[in-house]
């Protein structure tokens, strides 16, 4: 018999409404009355069923109970950075994403992928393994700290990366009575709320949350865990109504006065799970609409007014002319930020702008209407609209497609630009395609993404090395896709051990090593010899890794024959296989939106102080 769990669809879906999901009986344990099994059946109700973790003494007895929970898969990772990129890519398709690390040691390690995904609005639950309750106000000095009797160290560091801290030990500090053992008693009885509290926060704000258990208390039994956890609920966000329709009211007056009028989509169309939402608008109104960068893979691009990405001078072909000739237009969601904006040099004018954010609207210079929420907005601006397809005919009559790259003599070096051009022969509604922070970035846009193909990258934070890590949760948590993953050289020697632990979770991602010597988009920015990396050899890394145990295969290509049977082979006799191919490039072979972007950028870091 299933059990009916009441929970708010998580931050990939497209609505905000209470849901009623069913999970199987069979995936949450009968009940037990500690804390550690409470915090498991909370994960499983929310969606989680893979937690990635590093184990380290203080959360060894969470671990157990966490193994204890039939419906959970724990999988240990080889670092805590890649433990966090893994919850992170995790995140980006299950909704929400957990890992579980040891006390400041770990937990200082997975801080630069918990500052990533709160950068890139995504819930993800990172909880530590913190010393045994008895410690706290001792003045005892322990190991896996600074040396100093104060354990706050480790809390104050997630405090600006996180929505939510719980620490379950900081509270027993508070409220110490004569007996140690009755603080912790006490300090359990609010366990269970508090858990409720940092998991419900962390999928209402898209943000990570920071959940800290001493070592002792785990497994401690204690009657507020004695039953079922009451369902998972998360109440509904609503809009002000009559701000709705007054934002409704002076949107449509904007936009019906104009002549061109275009749509563009932001990376916050995940958060305000208004994808759908968006596609009814270009839908009602005939607008063409294009895509921010980071919103790549957010609507469908198969639709008859997509027109591709709106990345200023880099922008796909003909995309930005018809943007930025508009003389109104809708961002939804946007972020702005000097690599967004190409170090600032959009043509774009706030007094012809519309910016919707998850929960507001500015219209032009003003005004601004604040509790509207962007489903809403979207949803009923759609019915009063005119319909105007005077931007996307205006695509259509100046577009010329793009052209193919130089045929490659025989046994030519391979050019990258001819890599993609048989990459996207590979995409299909099976695959997700992750895209490196470097020049992948611009040669994965170019891509044209089949209707289901996934996409993913992390250009707020744009942290080298994120790829492997979340080429792991991503692959983890839609194992029915094929991850293409495209990785820099430089990037992988920051993070290449987790391809263990692909091989341990029997993935089978494609991943395409760049191999061009160094740190490809810092040289367009500002070059130096210290952008200049060892060569290693990646195939011989990865057989040693692999070391005949789970399915691997790799290879070298240096040139277009050798690729395309590299692919024939990594989609044919290995596609049950990682398959890691690795690509010879030469250095200075680059994509021309990257010479573009990466003179602009550094003009911008160039800028000399304003005068005092």
């Amino acid at each position: 018999m299933d059990t009916p769990i009441i929970l708010s669809k998580p931050p990939m879906s497209r609505t905000n409404s209470v849901q009623s999901f069913t999970v199987p009986t069979s995936a949450i344990s009968s009940p037990k009355a500690t804390l550690g099994s409470h915090l498991a059946r909370r994960l499983v109700e929310v969606g989680v069923t893979d937690v990635f973790s590093v184990p380290g003494d203080f959360n060894l007895t969470l671990l157990d109970h966490l193994i204890d929970e039939p419906g959970l898969n724990l999988i240990g990772c080889c670092n805590e950075l890649n433990a966090g990129y893994a919850a992170d890519g995790y995140a980006r398709s299950r909704g929400v994403g957990a890992c579980v690390v040891t006390f400041t040691v770990g937990g200082l390690s997975v801080l630069n992928a918990i500052a990533g995904a709160y950068s890139e609005n995504l819930p993800l639950i990172c909880i530590v393994g913190g010393p045994n309750s008895n410690d706290y106000g001792t003045n005892r000095i322990l190991h896996h700290t600074i040396g100093l009797p104060d354990f706050t160290q480790e809390l104050n560091c997630f405090q600006t990366v996180t929505c939510f801290q719980y620490d379950a030990i900081a509270m027993v500090i508070a409220i110490v009575v004569a007996s140690r053992d009755a603080a912790v008693v006490n300090n359990l009885e609010d366990a269970h709320e508090l858990i409720d509290t940092a998991i419900s926060t962390a999928l209402k704000e898209s943000k990570p949350v920071y959940i800290s258990i001493g070592c002792n208390l785990p497994g401690i039994p204690y009657p507020t865990f004695n039953h079922e956890p009451v369902p998972f609920a998360l109440n509904p966000k609503l809009s002000n109504q009559l701000g709705l329709e007054a934002a409704v009211e002076a949107a449509a007056a904007f936009l019906n006065k104009a002549v061109k009028p275009v749509l563009v989509g932001g990376p916050k169309l995940r958060v305000a799970k208004a994808n759908d939402a968006f596609v009814e608008l270009a839908d009602a109104s005939g607008y063409a609409f294009a895509v921010m960068p980071s919103a790549k893979g957010q609507v469908p691009e198969h639709h008859p007014h997509f027109i591709g990405t709106y990345w200023g001078a880099v922008s796909t072909a003909f995309c930005s002319e018809i943007v930025e000739s508009a003389d109104a237009y809708l961002f939804a969601g946007p972020i702005f930020n000097d690599y967004s904006s190409v170090g600032y040099s959009l043509l774009i004018k706030k007094e012809k702008t519309i910016i919707v954010e998850p929960n507001r609207v500015v219209i032009g210079n003003g005004p601004a209407f604040g509790c509207v929420l962007m489903k809403d907005f979207l949803t009923a601006l759609a019915k009063r609209l005119n319909y105007n397809n005077t931007a996307y005919e205006n695509y259509h009559r100046i577009f010329v497609p793009n052209g193919q790259p130089l045929k490659a003599e025989p046994r030519e070096p391979l050019r990258v630009n001819i890599l993609f051009q048989h990459v996207q022969k590979l995409l299909s509604a099976e695959t997700a395609v992750i895209a490196e922070t470097g020049d992948s970035w611009f040669n994965c846009q170019k891509l044209k993404l089949p209707k289901g193909c996934g996409y993913e990258f992390q250009m707020q934070y744009g942290s080298i090395g994120w790829s492997v890590g979340a080429t792991l949760g991503y692959a983890q948590a839609v194992p029915e896709k094929r991850v293409l993953a495209f990785i820099g050289d430089g990037s992988f020697q920051v993070t290449a051990q987790d391809i263990s632990t692909m091989l341990r979770c029997r993935q089978n991602p494609i991943i395409f090593l760049i191999n061009n010597g160094g740190y490809t988009i810092e040289v367009e920015i500002h070059d130096g010899p210290y952008n200049v990396i060892k060569n290693w050899n990646y195939t011989g890394l990865v057989d040693a890794i692999h070391n005949g145990e789970g399915k691997c295969w790799t290879t070298k290509v240096f040139c277009e024959e050798e690729l395309i049977e590299a692919i024939a082979t990594a989609t044919g006799a290995k596609q049950d296989c990682l398959c890691f191919i690795e690509v010879i490039a030469h250095k200075d072979d680059t994509s021309k939106e990257l010479l573009e972007w990466g003179s602009r950028v550094s003009a911008a870091n160039s800028r000399p102080p304003n005068p005092q």
